[in-house]
């Protein structure tokens, strides 16, 4: 062995030291080397007998000697350090690689489905005992050690193996086991080594502290296969969802230990009881993997593959997802695979040059973030944020993802300047590797999870996001309505006075509302940063403000699209939300905010009993206007038609304080017809202006066969339906 390869191994930068520590065959018998910087001494037992080796004295650290035989035995190693301390291990050196060439190949060629298998640190048996697998992904670096409380954070002592061309680096370290804290140091081609928490750990330490943690994923017994088994059967655009979204740091906490948040396993009875309570369908997290910086939202991702351990254990969260799946609610999670934080210890210039993010700033950093861009071209960046979608699906149980600020992914020149970008191969401003990498990525869940369901958060007009790829689509199964969001949110917060000026924001949305299929949110974006609570948006004293508050629910509710609404809002929270304290549940002891969540659990009950609200939210035909011009009373009326053709269901709404008696409205069908939801009810803090059941007319109207006379109760929304005839 050449004194220049123990000498690169003495810097760490050699790429293969299980060719040089270790027993190997020599001429004449068995040579073993041992690498133990600042030891006394050390010594290989085999068969109960030892052996010392000696000190290279020109390389520090490195002890060398023989062994009897031809065969290489199992040993052990006894290395005492001045002052007397010892220590006996079994040598990492003395192990093949936990990686196969066809793990290899999947992995540089950007397909390996599951990748998280062999990334990371995984606790098993390897050649008879028991250790931690370290695999790490570092192909420009000139070595890579391990580095943890097993070996006193010492990269000296645990330097890793290349594994060729792949890029990645590996060492199987015998008994360390789940729980221990460990990081990778990188010695880069240029500069002094790092430390880098693993991209693919699996656990964490809780930040502020940032090291990895040894974790088995084997462990959790799951309790919510008929859950499951129900998904798979499921028809999912033909099914309610009604998504509560959840921030969960702040949703409670617990006032006696210094207003700590909940744990995973203290919410998730908490959260289940309340959200089956109030007829939510979902629950959407935002981001749930660890993140340094909690002001981020979870918005800024350090370890895609980690739930956060502010909450716990990564298996208190399978706890969590468990216990909603058996109350018979869907977990959404948030997903950020468009960017990542500079933090030195995460992903940033991970091997000491731009390895996940894109090496030219123009599309590798993002100007309003402060963020980095992955890099969308390569391969393997690809396949660890695809395979951690289907990581989240499969260990976590996950029923869909949202993928967050996908507009910043399609457009090059997203928040940049003239100059700030750089087109694509045909001069335009479209991001074909990040439009490639979504298609994929939604193409693969599609094939391995049809059941997952894939939200884009896309706020411009790019076409066809929700529509397959093989018919030139994105292939997300929703896109967020970012305009119907912004039209209504701008009408409602208008004085009523002023809203027959308007009156188009609230019909614009339905020229479109099917060109996607479309999620409707009121989602934490909207009720902070200046933008006020959602009670606070609505106009007039506190009578109007709930009155308003209620109808533009009750006007969502009956809206083509699935629903989102954000914490808080379901009781009118006063304050906008701040990640920093929890939501105001006081308010609950006021009839005002108890009567309005008791009005959003009557929206959920009826929008899942009645098949007309939900069961067309995709197809026009389950739409049709009664009413879209009628600008100057500021009411509106629509028809909604589910798959039962005898079961339609009306909407009005009169968006002004005033009562409009004897207001004519075209009905699609004769009969007696009677009020479901009415958002003026005295039970909901309403004025109690009702219409009792009543027989429509045979008088046309609104191009409708029938017609009724009506009592439009003030900011207030109706929903009609057809009932028996009342009993003499």
């Amino acid at each position: 062995m050449s004194d220049e390869a123990l000498a690169r191994l003495v810097q760490l930068r050699h790429s293969n030291p299980h060719a040089l520590l270790g027993v190997h065959p020599a001429a004449d018998g068995l040579a073993v080397r041992v690498f133990r910087p600042e030891a006394f001494r050390v010594e290989v037992e085999v068969s109960g007998q030892r052996h010392r080796l000696e000190p290279r004295l020109d390389l520090p650290g490195v002890f060398e000697g023989r062994l009897p035989g031809r065969e290489v035995p199992a040993y052990v190693v006894h290395v005492e350090y001045p002052g007397g301390a010892t220590f006996t291990l079994r040598d990492p050196y003395a192990f093949l690689p936990t990686l196969g060439e066809q793990d290899l190949h999947f992995i540089s060629e950007g397909t390996h489905r599951r990748l998280w298998e062999r990334l990371g640190a995984h606790p098993m048996t390897h050649q008879g005992l028991f250790g931690t697998a370290f695999v790490v992904w570092a192909p420009n670096a000139e070595g890579v050690s391990v580095v943890g409380d097993f070996n006193g954070w010492d990269g000296r002592l645990n330097p890793m193996r290349s594994m060729g061309a792949s890029g990645l680096w590996e060492l199987f370290v015998p008994d360390v086991s789940e729980g221990s804290r460990y990081k990778y140091e990188v010695h880069p081609r240029d500069g002094a080594p790092f430390l880098k928490a693993d991209p693919m750990a699996f656990r964490t330490e809780v930040p502020p502290l940032t090291a990895s943690v040894v974790h088995h994923l084997r462990h959790y017994r799951w309790g919510d296969a008929a859950w499951l088994e129900a998904r798979r059967a499921a028809r999912r655009q033909l099914e309610p969802m009604s998504i509560y979204e959840v921030h969960v740091g702040s949703w409670r906490v617990v006032p006696e230990e210094g207003n700590r948040p909940l744990t995973w396993r203290e919410l998730a009875p908490q959260l289940a009881e309340y959200v089956s309570r109030l007829g939510f369908t979902h629950v959407e997290l935002l981001p749930i993997a660890e993140h340094p910086y909690g002001g981020s939202w979870g918005y800024q991702v350090s370890s895609y593959y980690a739930p956060t351990s502010r909450f716990g254990h990564p298996d208190d969260f399978r706890f969590f997802v468990d216990t909603l799946h058996q109350h018979g609610i869907g977990v959404i999670v948030d997903w950020v695979p468009g960017h990542f934080p500079r933090d030195a210890f995460a992903l940033a210039r991970f091997d000491g040059t731009a390895l996940y993010e894109h090496a030219d700033p123009r599309r590798g950093a993002h100007p309003d973030w402060g963020t980095l861009i992955f890099d969308f071209g390569r391969n393997e960046v690809r396949n660890f944020l695809i395979a951690n979608a289907l990581f989240l699906a499969e260990e976590y149980h996950v029923d869909g993802l949202r993928v967050d600020a996908v507009a910043s992914m399609l457009y090059l020149d997203y928040s940049r300047a003239p100059g700030e970008w750089v087109p694509n191969r045909f001069g335009g401003r479209e991001n074909e590797e990040a439009l490639g990498f979504l298609r994929e990525l939604n193409e693969t869940l599609r094939e391995l999870h049809p059941d997952v369901v894939v939200m884009a958060e896309e706020s411009t007009s790019w076409p066809n996001v929700s529509r397959p790829v093989v018919q030139g689509g994105l292939g997300f199964t929703h896109k967020w309505n970012m305009g119907w969001m912004h039209d209504t949110l701008k009408y409602f917060e208008k004085d009523p006075v002023h809203r027959k000026w308007h009156h188009h924001q609230l019909t614009f949305g339905l020229l479109y509302a099917y060109s996607e299929d479309f999620v409707l949110p009121l989602s934490h974006d909207e009720v902070v940063h200046g933008k006020r609570s959602m009670l606070g948006k609505m106009p007039g004293d506190d009578w109007q403000r709930f009155a308003n508050l209620r109808a533009l629910y009750a006007w969502m509710w009956a809206h083509p699209g699935k629903k989102l609404l954000f914490m808080g809002n379901e009781f009118g929270q006063v304050q906008e939300w701040a990640e920093a304290r929890s939501l105001d549940w006081h308010l609950l002891e006021t009839d005002a905010h108890r009567q309005l969540q008791e009005f959003v659990a009557v929206l959920n009950e009826t929008y899942r009993r009645e098949g007309a609200l939900f069961e067309t939210d995709f197809h026009a035909p389950g739409f049709q206007w009664i009413q879209a011009d009628s600008s100057d009373p500021s009411v509106y009326a629509f028809v909604r038609r589910g798959r039962n053709p005898w079961r339609e269901l009306v909407c009005v709404a009169n968006f002004t304080p005033v009562v409009r008696r004897d207001y004519r409205v075209g009905l699609p069908s004769g009969g007696w017809w009677a009020e479901l939801v009415n958002s003026d009810d005295a039970q909901f803090g309403g004025s109690g202006v009702s219409n009792a059941p009543f027989k429509a007319s045979p008088k046309p109207w609104d191009g409708q066969p029938g017609s009724a006379t009506l009592t439009l109760p003030p900011l207030g929304v109706l929903w009609l339906a057809q009932v028996d005839a009342p009993t003499p």
